[in-house]
């Protein structure tokens, strides 16, 4: 079994209705950065994951999930 991180960062940031780049903007990071998270290709720090869900107005529980993965 396997444990990954998945999230709803694009979920919630359409939510806003802002752009990759000025979530980027505001959590001081590149937007490539924004992208790779939101498409599981990056698993971001822990401090990165609390400024982005503080960013969109999540708690870090509704924005990042662990999930089991089956064999």
């Amino acid at each position: 079994m396997t444990t990954r991180l998945t999230n709803r960062l694009r979920v919630a940031r359409a939510e806003l209705r802002i752009s990759q780049e000025e979530l980027a903007r505001r959590a001081r990071v590149a937007r490539q950065t924004i992208s790779a998270i939101e498409n599981e290709q990056y698993v971001p720090s822990a401090l990165l994951a609390f400024v982005l869900a503080r960013e969109v107005g999540k708690p870090v529980t509704e924005l990042f999930q662990l999930k089991e993965d089956e064999p």
